[in-house]
């Protein structure tokens, strides 16, 4: 649900976030992002999972999500919804970052 018609420069922004354990690869190639929703009185909500639920950077990672988000004209607030339902496995990774990280 994309009420402003924003998801494309929201996931641009999202491919600039960068998992520190597992870089080159940003966190939307990784497959840790699971929906991008937008409503009209400008709020933005990114449903988002981690690799581990113990990952030691999820609040540094959040905190950028939400900080890049929220710097998009026309967003009032970001909010960051963490979840590990479904558990994210490498399946979720695009060909691109398996090939980046060595799974290829």
């Amino acid at each position: 649900m994309d009420k402003l018609n924003l998801a494309k420069e929201i996931q641009a922004q999202l491919e600039t976030v960068y998992d520190p354990e597992l870089r080159p690869a940003n966190i939307v190639d990784l497959g840790l992002v699971y929906e991008i929703i937008t409503k009209e009185d400008g709020t933005a909500k990114i449903v988002m999972t981690l690799t581990a639920p113990g990952c030691p950077v999820a609040g540094e990672i959040m905190n950028e999500v939400q900080e890049k988000v929220g710097s998009i004209a026309g967003i009032k607030e970001a909010l960051v919804e963490l979840t590990f339902d479904p558990p994210w496995t490498k399946d979720m990774m695009s060909e691109e970052a398996k090939l980046e990280l060595g799974f290829l």
